[in-house]
């Protein structure tokens, strides 16, 4: 068993360097929380992970399939894409520009990269596979996405096809919203060889804008072999959003992904009219990840999970899939760590992708020391500023006579000046006689 160590566990812990140590990262996590809350946004104090946690076990329970250490949960079928993004491996999406018609208040599009730029500029997709091609890339799953990528319907199916023809093994979708998803620009895209698109519904819309969707899904079903909806759940929507699985499954799309809704750093005004507030634990570990989605609101975890337990109820048809934010981040640790040269006190969970090793502190290092010395084990190092004495976590189970506490370092690798370094992100508590090597890590 590992123990999170928040503000509140961390009282428990009786190790004083251990717990000085400990601190630094809660200061970190603090000071971060502070940050979201300076941007205009409201941080719940009621954390949901029990709830969360109980409504899994009945989903699992009910039949549901549980991926990705339950960051990911689906019924009947998921988007064989939606599997590949786990690690990422062979996985790419490209857009064409930034641009979009639409002005969705919780759109993460503002984060990205030259943002700006691309909203006046315009890259060339198709061109950019030739190139990925050329240079001996593989690729099992390519998508494009924007912005809306059918205000350029040209070069939406210019990058199909070149996709088709370069790279005929892989898997093709597209995101859009819809709108400008008309007969003859699906039978376009048929032409091009895509195989999946995915329309978003947003839930402030009028259903007159509802409507319109479903009338989009209905005729893009007539063209393209895999139609989806995915779309972010906010708090609050259940009801409506039970009436939408309905009318989804009177359709019969492929599926449906609920995503867990985020607030992007941007239109807290908007957030706050609405009464959302940030999760109180945004990120198991926190790190700079890639994806720009912002952090997750309060209760959507709950919605999403409340909305599959109606699906198996209503033993619906179609497939239904909780991506949670947590999910979208597992590929990036994946690419980082996976198959790199690791130091001997380190170890790669497949639980996370994230690395693992074992700490020790003050007056508890001579105590495993003597039994690392009478075991002959010595792929130990020792760090004198903080005081710990460092180990690989297949090490803990035979300290199994000793009382002690141990912290679970958290790491990933780093490319800084041309070298993987690792960056240590976490630590958490066991003892040896709670941890489970096979469960834990």
């Amino acid at each position: 068993m590992i123990i999170d160590i928040t503000n509140v566990t961390h009282k428990r812990i009786k190790n004083p360097r251990l717990a000085a140590y400990a601190a630094i990262y809660l200061g970190i996590f603090d000071d971060f929380m502070y940050q979201v809350a300076a941007s205009g946004i409201e941080v719940d104090t009621h954390d949901y992970s029990e709830a969360t946690a109980v409504r899994i076990v009945e989903l699992q329970q009910k039949g549901a399939v549980l991926r990705n250490g339950d960051r990911s949960i689906y019924i009947n079928a998921i988007s064989p894409a939606c599997v590949a993004c786990q690690t990422g491996v062979g996985s790419a999406t490209f857009f064409t520009s930034l641009q979009c018609h639409r002005d969705c208040y919780y759109c993460f599009n503002p984060n990205q990269v030259e943002y700006d730029y691309f909203q006046q500029h315009k890259r060339n997709p198709a061109q950019e596979l030739l190139h990925a091609h050329a240079a001996g890339q593989k690729a099992n799953f390519l998508a494009l996405t924007g912005g809306e990528p059918l205000l350029h319907k040209a070069e939406a199916a210019s990058f199909f096809q070149t996709a088709t023809a370069a790279f005929p093994e892989a898997h093709t979708r597209l995101y859009t919203t819809g709108d400008h998803a008309n007969e003859a620009t699906l039978q376009q895209l048929q032409a091009a060889g895509l195989e999946e698109i995915r329309l978003s519904i947003r839930m402030h819309d009028l259903a007159k804008g509802h409507r319109l969707t479903f009338d989009r899904l209905a005729l893009a079903r007539q063209y393209i072999p895999t139609v989806m909806v995915e779309m972010p759940i906010l708090p609050g929507t259940l009801e409506e959003m039970k009436a939408v699985l309905l009318a989804l499954e009177e359709l019969q799309i492929h599926s449906i992904n609920l995503l867990e809704f985020c607030y992007p750093f941007t239109n807290a005004p908007t957030f706050n009219e609405r009464g959302f507030k940030v999760k109180k634990r945004p990120f198991h570990v926190l790190y700079n990840y890639w994806y720009a989605g912002g952090v997750p609101i309060s209760e959507s975890e709950l919605v999403c999970l409340d909305l599959m337990a109606f699906a198996l109820e209503q033993q619906l048809t179609i497939g239904v899939h909780y991506c949670s934010l947590e999910n979208k981040l597992t590929g990036q640790n994946y690419q980082q760590n996976y198959g790199r040269t690791l130091p001997k006190t380190h170890y790669f969970s497949e639980k996370d992708y994230l690395l693992k090793s074992a700490k020790v502190f003050g007056h508890d290092i001579a105590k495993v020391l003597s039994v690392f010395n009478r075991r002959g084990y010595r792929g130990y190092e020792r760090n004198r500023e903080h005081r710990y004495l460092e180990f690989h976590v297949d090490q803990i189970p035979r300290l199994a006579e000793l009382d002690i506490e141990i912290g679970l370092s958290t790491s990933t690798l780093e490319m800084r000046e041309n070298e993987w370094v690792v960056r240590e992100l976490k630590v958490d508590l066991t003892r040896p006689n709670l941890f489970d090597f096979e469960n834990d890590v």
